[in-house]
């Protein structure tokens, strides 16, 4: 535009340089800066202090898992587990030969248990399964633990407490064994028979008594037992029998005492009255007055004529009872009859005489070696 006119170039706008005139170029503007990021603190310690709860968390976790490991399958108390799983899994030879269970005469004499302890009772026939095993407590003093254990025997409840000892090394994993051998001593005594069972299982006394042969009836039979168990005792001859008597071992290394009376079977007292019947009839069959060997008798102070006669008219009936080692047939009531002819010496008259002769009759039974009695009735 013209000057004249009052216009001007505005300075937003500039005039374009005329290069030919010589004029300095102006350079582009420059870009605009970037905004200022913010300033970060350093992290480290608070990642180390991160890092470091969790390793005391894995350490922690680590350290539960082994002790639980060592607890389920390596310490005192899983070793008396695996025990006691044995016994109720019917394997005595392997709890057998669990460290420290096998126990030899010094240790019973010792402990003053017999040293002749029959081991016929540490078999797999003689053994009442276990039931409900449990932990309940361990407790270590110096170099032995003394683990408590509870467990159902044959319906019955109980605990039953060991002794552990360190038994070395075996890699990384500790051993154990017994301390005190978990063995007890059933001290047994049965009267009334030879032959018994324990847990079903048939024992007789001159197998297992030191004496052999020779044993005593009435003495007592020590025998080696598995604790905790439970053990029931019964007699079931043709002579004898019992119901059965049970008695809990719980305690290792203790003598644990029974008293067994065996009853006659009533099929052996009714062997014996038939046999006492047939005596009396025998008696009755001699015609005199005085039967030999025979429990009664007639006396007349004149003379007989012709031969007397005898019957049994009450029988006696027959009980037996234990006798030591033995039976007795305790004195028992009967009558025979008698008939007879007797001529009077002072006038020769003759008289008739039928009489009742009451009596009473007893005797003794003797079991002999082979199971047979020998009976031998008589007058008290």
């Amino acid at each position: 535009m013209n000057e004249a006119a009052g216009g001007a170039v505005p300075a937003s706008r500039p005039a374009p340089a005329d290069a030919s005139a010589g004029a300095t170029p102006v350079p582009p503007p420059l870009p605009a800066a970037p905004a200022a990021s913010p300033v970060r603190r350093p992290r480290t310690g608070a990642d180390l202090a991160v890092l470091a709860v969790v390793g005391v968390l894995l350490v922690a976790a680590v350290a539960a898992g082994v002790g639980s490991l060592y607890r389920q399958f390596y310490g005192p108390t899983a070793f008396v587990e695996r025990y006691l799983s044995l016994l109720g899994d019917g394997r005595a030879a392997d709890a057998l030969a669990v460290p420290g269970v096998s126990v030899d005469s010094a240790e019973l004499e010792a402990a003053g248990l017999p040293a002749t302890a029959s081991e016929a009772l540490l078999r797999p026939a003689a053994l009442a399964g276990l039931t409900d095993v449990r932990a309940v407590s361990e407790e270590t003093d110096g170099d032995v633990t003394r683990v408590t254990m509870s467990f159902t025997a044959g319906g019955h409840d109980g605990t039953a407490t060991f002794d552990v000892a360190p038994d070395g090394w075996a890699g990384v994993v500790p051993t154990w064994r017994f301390a005190h051998t978990p063995l007890a001593v059933l001290d047994l005594t049965v009267r009334g028979s030879m032959r018994f069972t324990v847990n079903g299982f048939e024992v007789d006394k001159r197998q297992v008594s030191a004496a052999g042969a020779e044993a005593d009836p009435l003495g007592a039979v020590p025998l080696l037992v598995f604790s905790p168990g439970l053990y029931s005792v019964s007699v079931d001859t043709p002579i004898s029998s019992t119901a059965g008597v049970a008695v809990l071992a719980d305690k290792p290394l203790a003598n644990v005492p029974l008293d067994l009376q065996a009853e006659p079977t009533d099929a052996f007292v009714s062997l014996v009255q038939q046999r006492v019947d047939e005596f009396l009839a025998d008696c009755a069959t001699q015609q005199v007055l005085q039967p030999t060997g025979c429990p009664f008798g007639y006396v007349v102070t004149d003379r007989i004529d012709g031969v007397p006669t005898w019957r049994i008219d009450e029988k006696p009936v027959i009980a037996v009872e234990p006798d030591g080692a033995d039976w007795a047939i305790p004195a028992t009531e009967a009558v025979a009859h008698v008939a007879v002819d007797v001529v009077s010496l002072f006038d020769g008259s003759v008289r008739h005489v039928s009489k009742d002769v009451p009596f009473k009759i007893g005797g003794t039974i003797t079991v002999l070696p082979d199971g047979t009695a020998s009976i031998r009735v008589s007058a008290p």
